[in-house]
């Protein structure tokens, strides 16, 4: 996530309101043991859920434009890739935390299950145990709205300024993460799917940008299918009337939507400059497609395959937006992170190749504090300038010492060697240390990083 503002140091605090979870039906907690497969429940707890699961989605988005309602049916067909035998499934929707959401009665393999609600979680029993292997499909339906304003986190899930943002919609699995906190820290951690596949269906003809690519538009223009590989979440973003500009970069098309008084062939400038330039450090896009959307407001924010730049950035500060952003397609989309506990691993590298680029490096502007804190422990003062400006910096002080070709092919090696996985900031550390014969974390890291070393 990026800032945008007038005043450089000027960050937004997030102020939210608490949401009462929904009753869903209760049902027995055991079924019959089945075969391994689809439908491969067997009878008993264990007390346990994983991130470490094959997720895939077929998800149905139904929006009525005229009174920013939606409505979710979504599938998720689950293998337990985890190693150990669990019993429930955690899936984040912000829809459960900013949409007042109706949750409808909750499957597993067609029973209607005890799920219940915890901040921005839908907690999913699975009225059994999954053995490893095995298979499961858990449909969870509701509706919910959007909000009308940008107050707070409003903007991630909202309909304002001619634009819908719709943000995390897609119940994905995740685990129970709090989503308020002190700063615009991003409260999410969700691994990569191999494919989703949504249809998007509204009351009138829109426009839609989103994380996958079109598959199919049916006759009257109102339903559209999208299909998307190797992705972390699914945003889509709507509006009556977006205009569109794209560019070839390599093997990539950036594509730019913006509305009417937006000067979109700068903002296909900022982002294509920025996109070139960061491939060329970090190595392969590896998806056909960027989509550079004007969002209603708000901060600029990154999704796989798509990052928002907000209605009014100025033009002082565009091209930082763009290149921030566009540099989360490696470091978030790419290379997925906890961005609850560790958010150094996304924010300070995506903020360092962003500077790198443009050439904007700078000192923070709050005390020196150590970079291994959960986003909880960061002030909304400070949060920016400890993790982005502080961590960057000393991202750069290791390409320094390492020296500047063989960082690089460093961050691109690990990038390659973790593409579509979850990583953590002890791994990128120790794999900057171990490519040099420097002591990086005598010199550099361990002091930043107590909890590490």
């Amino acid at each position: 996530m990026a800032r945008v503002s007038r005043l450089p140091a000027a960050f937004a605090a997030v102020v939210l309101a608490a949401l009462t979870a929904a009753p869903s039906p209760a049902v027995p907690v055991a079924r019959a043991a089945s075969p391994v497969g689809v439908g491969g429940i067997v009878a008993g707890s264990v007390a346990r859920s994983s991130l470490n699961l094959d997720a895939v989605y077929r998800s149905n988005l139904k929006l009525t434009w005229s009174t920013r309602a939606i409505w979710v049916d979504s599938t998720a067909i689950v293998k337990n890739t985890s190693g150990v035998e669990i019993d429930r499934v955690e899936l984040n929707t912000i829809a459960a935390r900013l949409g007042n959401i109706r949750l409808r009665p909750v499957t597993v393999d067609g029973v209607a299950v005890p799920a219940s609600m915890t901040g921005q979680t839908i907690i999913v029993p699975l009225g059994g145990v999954l053995p490893v292997d095995a298979t499961t499909r858990i449909r969870v339906r509701f509706s919910a709205r959007l909000r009308s304003t940008l107050g707070g986190s409003d903007w991630l899930f909202t309909q304002a300024n001619g634009i819908a943002d719709i943000y995390r919609w897609l119940p994905w699995v995740s685990r129970r993460v709090t989503f308020e906190r002190p700063s615009h820290a991003d409260p999410f951690v969700t691994p990569s799917s191999r494919d989703v596949r949504v249809t998007i269906t509204a009351d009138r003809r829109l426009d839609l940008a989103t994380t996958g690519e079109l598959v199919s538009t049916s006759s009257n223009g109102r339903t559209k299918v999208f299909q998307a590989r190797n992705v972390r979440d699914f945003t889509v973003t709507a509006s009556t009337n977006f205009d569109w500009r794209e560019r070839r970069v390599g093997d990539t098309t950036v594509r730019v939507w913006f509305r009417p008084g937006t000067r979109g062939a700068a903002w296909l400038d900022a982002a294509a400059d920025a996109f070139a330039a960061i491939e060329a450090r970090l190595g392969p896009y590896g998806y056909s497609t960027l989509d550079v959307v004007q969002s209603a407001g708000g901060a600029g924010m990154e999704a796989p395959g798509l990052i928002w730049i907000p209605s009014g950035t100025p033009a002082s500060n565009l091209r930082y937006v763009a290149a921030h952003e566009v540099a989360h397609q490696w470091f978030y989309g790419i290379v997925g992170n906890d961005q609850v506990r560790e958010p150094f691993t996304d924010e300070a590298l995506a903020d360092f190749a962003a500077r790198s680029v443009l050439g904007i490096h700078r000192g923070s502007r709050c005390p020196i504090r150590p970079l291994d804190r959960s986003i909880y422990d960061y002030t909304a003062r400070c949060y920016y300038e400890i993790v982005y400006i502080q961590g960057g910096n000393l991202i750069d002080q290791a390409r320094r010492a390492m020296g500047a070709e063989l960082f690089w092919t460093t961050l691109r090696g690990f990038v390659e060697a973790n593409r579509h996985g979850l990583v953590s900031t002890a791994s990128l550390l120790r794999t900057l240390d171990d490519a040099t014969p420097l002591d990086l974390a005598g010199l550099h890291f361990a002091a930043r990083f107590p909890r590490i070393y």
